[in-house]
């Protein structure tokens, strides 16, 4: 995120907490050797007069130079968008805390006549706030679209009628996050054009996927001439062969195809 800076008042890192995201990739990148910092910015110093070493030409951190602070709510859900080990306690699944479609072999989420979207915000180096999410769910509920029940994001909507997010959060800035929605195929350049409109107004990265799934051939005659249609040139990204212990007793699971398509 670029949060950590040589400040040059002090020449020393500072982390700028409110471009932070909890990631955690300084800290686990962290020399641990615990070695005396005054040894340490000595021994910099020494090579730097004798040209041996011109990088950092500042003083900057020695080891174990800081340890992570204790997170409380709202700033801890920086800590679970953003760090992909740590588990969403919603639904248990690291990283985004959404295992999107690609289970859908096993869970049968989007069923044939549906499509499946994920509207992807924020990038390593890019991140994304809470409150540029909030209008696209904002718009999303609008156009009385249906958010899957099992991602972190609906489990923060105050109001999934709305979809207006949690006030407390608003601000809190995140690496990444998805929104998972599905809608009938008749939908589909519908959502997709919503979708075209709001990341105008959002300043982010927004990916957008699009899950189908094939018929008896392992194609996908449906969906696939509408994203063309619309200027896109899709690639499969991932395919759902069927392999999985099904979960969902109801119906026999055909296996599903997800077709990816980026903005």
């Amino acid at each position: 995120m670029g949060a950590i800076y040589i400040d040059p008042a002090i020449k020393r890192a500072t982390v700028d907490r409110d471009e932070c995201v909890e990631c955690y990739a300084c800290y686990n990148g962290l020399s641990k050797e615990k070695l005396n910092p005054v040894m340490v910015r000595t021994m910099r110093r020494i090579f730097q007069m004798m040209r041996l070493r011109f990088d950092p030409e500042p003083d900057v951190c020695p080891t174990s130079a800081f340890a992570p602070e204790d997170l409380v709510w709202p700033r801890v859900v920086r800590r679970a968008f953003s760090d992909p080990r740590v588990p969403h306690e919603s639904t248990g699944v690291e990283g985004r805390g959404t295992e999107e479609v690609k289970t859908n072999d096993v869970s049968g989420r989007v069923k044939m006549g549906e499509v499946g979207f994920t509207i992807e915000f924020g990038r390593p180096g890019v991140g994304v706030r809470f409150y540029d999410i909030d209008k696209m769910t904002r718009r999303l509920a609008a156009a009385k679209v249906h958010f899957e029940a099992r991602n972190p994001i609906t489990t923060l909507l105050k109001n999934p009628e709305t979809g207006e997010i949690r006030d407390d959060i608003l601000s809190e800035k995140i690496m990444s996050a998805i929104v998972e929605i599905k809608v009938p195929v008749e939908r589909c350049e519908e959502v997709i054009r919503l979708v075209w409109e709001v990341e105008k107004e959002v300043d982010t990265v927004v990916v957008l996927g699009v899950g189908v799934r094939c018929d008896e051939n392992g194609d996908d005659p449906v969906v696939l001439p509408i994203l063309e249609r619309l200027g896109y040139h899709p690639q499969r990204a991932k395919t759902n062969t069927g392999l999985g212990r099904i979960t969902n007793k109801i119906e026999q699971v055909m296996p599903q195809a997800e077709t990816v398509a980026a903005r």
